[in-house]
């Protein structure tokens, strides 16, 4: 890794220039207060949950959404939002010093493909658009619900009434809060992607607002197809190059996609860059490279 690339990036993030872009990677070290279980966020760990831990034929555990789809269609659409409305909607899992970093910079505007509601929480202290992305809606053109957060609390919000002035959190998968609401099943990422595509799953005020944006991708190990489409869309109109991602052990796929996208890859854990802007909390952690969040469980 070099040091040096990462501080350039953390001067940029502290001016607001970059929009942080988070995946599953950046919940490493959280977990549940009372057993001490890791929260479910990869695709692997999100399906165990979801099964009570039996594997899924090795075709379903590919990805979660194939896995989603599948019991989804043998139990219905109300077995996958209650088990993530479960998952995620407690207060059961410790706080995350990560999350809480990107909150206190804050930031004009922060994408965030899990499911949890740590940003959320983190943001309750202060006024925020939330973008909720939805799927296979009826009676709407349009792929998200908006809501506006004061006070610890969030209510229904139309594009008439947003405030384009206040920091956007976009949470494209979903979120248990205020009211659940996920994309997360292969219909639902085929109804999804088909309305990014077409434009109808971002605002209009956010479609202005990431023009010319770089983009730093932390948590996302771009191995599933899903979570690569979604990008490609989230991301339109970036600037070029387009930002970086840091990924410790890259594969073919995460290769191919950041050279096509024109986003630089960094060898490197999201860890390095959470050290880095936090040495105080950095200096807690135990030696031997373990994530510097494993040891701040609550």
């Amino acid at each position: 890794m070099n040091s040096s690339q990462i501080k350039e990036i953390l001067a940029q993030l502290g001016s607001g220039d970059v929009v942080p872009y988070l995946g599953p990677g950046v919940l490493d070290g959280v977990v549940d207060r009372v057993s001490g279980q890791p929260i479910p966020a990869d695709s692997d760990s999100l399906i165990l949950a979801m099964t009570g831990g039996q594997p899924m034929s090795p075709r379903l555990m590919y990805e979660f959404p194939r896995a989603a789809m599948h019991l989804e269609n043998k139990k219905g659409r109300s077995y996958i939002e209650r088990f993530l409305t479960q998952t995620y909607g407690g207060d059961n899992w410790t706080p995350s010093p990560m999350h809480q970093w990107l909150a206190d910079l804050q930031l004009p505007y922060v994408i965030d493909c899990n499911r949890d509601t740590q940003l959320q929480r983190c943001y309750a202290d202060r006024a925020h658009t939330l973008v909720v992305g939805a799927a296979r809606l009826a009676g709407t053109p349009y792929r998200f619900d908006l809501y506006q957060g004061e006070g610890g609390q969030y209510r229904p919000i139309s594009l008439a009434e947003v405030d384009t002035a206040l920091p956007v959190l976009f949470k494209p998968l979903g979120t248990p809060l205020p009211k659940p609401s996920f994309v997360a099943s292969d219909a639902d990422f085929v109804d999804y992607i088909t309305e990014l595509m077409g434009g109808f799953a971002v605002p209009a005020w956010v479609k202005l607002k990431r023009r010319n944006q770089r983009y730093l991708f932390l948590g996302m190990p771009f191995n599933r197809d899903t979570e690569r489409m979604v990008m490609s869309d989230l991301i339109h109109d970036a600037a070029t190059p387009a930002g970086w991602a840091l990924i410790a052990a890259p594969g073919n796929s995460a290769r191919k996609l950041c050279a096509r996208k024109h986003v630089q890859l960094i060898e490197a854990d999201w860890s390095s860059l959470f050290a880095l802007g936090n040495p105080a909390t950095a200096a807690h952690a135990p030696c031997g490279g373990l994530n510097p969040l494993t040891d701040m469980r609550a």
